[in-house]
Formats: C-alpha cells, structure tokens, sequence
C-alpha cells in the first residue's frame, strides 16, 4: 500500500469512530473551552496503527499527545478529532484531518467529514478532490462579493475585544461571516469553493497541515498574514490566512487595518 492509499484508510477508519460515536460520547477538559473525548483518542489510535504498521520509519505528531520525532524524510501530521467541541455537543461540524510533510514541504492531505461522508484529499501537484471529483476556489475577486470563514483561539475569553476587532472589519465589508468550529473543515470548504476566504490566528499544525494543501492544489493561497509561506512547524497555524488567491491581498489589508 502507498502512503496516499493509506492515507484514504486512515482517514476513513479514524471517520467510522467519529461517526460510530456520535451522539453517545462524554467529554473533559484539556483548558477553558479546549475539550477531548474518547473518540478523540481512539480515532487518533486507530490512524496511528495504520501508519506504524505500513510506514514505521515515518515520524507524526497527533494532536492528543503522540509524538514521533526522529528526523524521518516525512512527518505525519495528524488530528484525529477537529471540531471536538462541536461533536461533543451533537453538532455535526468535525473531521478526521492528516497531512504529510515530506522535508516540510506538504506533499499528500487529506480531510474526512464522516457527518457528510465527504472526502477531501490532495496530492503535491495533482490537484484537490472532493469524493474522487476534482475542485476548485472560487473566482471571487472582491471582499465585498465574498463569503468568509473564521474562528477564535482557546484565548478567546481574554482577548474578545481583538478578535472581535477583526471580525467587525470583515462583516462590514463581505456578504457575510461563517464560524464552524473546524478550522480543518473550513480550509477544505475553501478549497472546494463554498466560501471564498478564512483567517484564524493561534491554529496548532495539525490544524492546519491538511488543509493547507488542499487549498494551495485547488489554485488558492495559504500564509500567515504578513504574506509569508510557513517556513517552521512553530509557525504553521500561528497565523492563517487561506484564499482564493483573488481576494488574498485584501483581506491582508484588512487585517493590518483592524483596530
């Protein structure tokens, strides 16, 4: 089995536990508004047999405390819950995510929404699919025709006031804001071109290592906000900025404007 072949396993097995316990599950807390469940961690055990059986000699970091850093060609990097503060209340908005880096550059991705049996993969240079159908961003060239996604860090409840600041930039100007829950799921709707620009700041890697190659191969941009490419892994999900590529520019602008 190749590593895209296993790629599509992991994500599907880790999504039949989410979908298996959906509605059934009791939950703790990691930090104030930061959850984890048992499916969680038994999503990320399923995913994490597969890949220590087909491919040993890879390195991952999973989100719920499994780390594997030798200095491995490729870093698995894996969340086997995203969104779990909404599959632990019933609302259906939570994927299975992996990305693979291979000397940190992304090379395979792949989000699974198990509520929608959506499965979004990519390969470096072979564009984005979305259940064997290829996709594309949206062609939406002004911020004042878009619709945009975004969310809160876990740091919410101290810094409202900044986050808020933004988010009344943007909802002043676009056709509206969404809030999923998932940073994952909404980088591969942007991907898929249902919405057409998201920003976040204070994303973990595994948040957003999938889905930064979804959107680069469906022809989008992913920086942070300064415009830069992830260059570290302390850097990655730091600040996220995920377009259309049209609109990139703007929302940039916006983001160094708000107050």
């Amino acid at each position: 089995m190749n590593r895209r072949d296993l790629l599509k396993t992991a994500l599907r097995r880790g999504g039949a536990v989410l979908e298996r316990r959906f509605g059934k599950i009791s939950y703790r807390s990691k930090g104030r508004a930061n959850l984890v469940t048992d499916a969680d961690l038994e999503s990320q055990r399923v995913i994490l047999d597969h890949i220590r059986r087909a491919f040993p000699q890879d390195d991952y970091k999973a989100e719920e405390d499994e780390v594997k850093l030798t200095g491995a060609e490729r870093l698995w990097l894996i969340d086997p819950l995203d969104g779990t503060t909404n599959y632990a209340h019933g609302y259906p908005a939570s994927c299975v995510s992996i990305g693979i880096l291979r000397r940190g550059r992304p090379e395979l991705a792949g989000v699974y929404d198990p509520s929608r049996r959506e499965l979004f993969l990519a390969e470096r240079g072979k564009g984005t699919t979305l259940n064997g159908r290829r996709v594309r961003v949206t062609k939406t060239r002004r911020v004042e025709d878009s619709l945009l996604i975004t969310g809160f860090g876990y740091d919410r409840a101290e810094r409202a006031d900044f986050y808020l600041a933004r988010f009344k930039a943007f909802i002043t100007r676009c056709h509206d804001v969404r809030r999923s829950g998932s940073a994952a799921l909404d980088l591969a709707w942007i991907a898929a071109g249902r919405a057409d620009g998201f920003w976040e700041f204070s994303l973990s890697p595994w948040d957003v290592a999938a889905g930064w190659l979804l959107v680069r191969e469906a022809g989008g941009a992913v920086t942070d906000f300064a415009g830069r490419s992830w260059k570290t892994m302390p850097a990655m999900g730091a600040e996220t900025l995920a377009t259309n590529g049209l609109i990139h520019a703007e929302m940039r602008a916006v983001l160094r404007g708000a107050r």
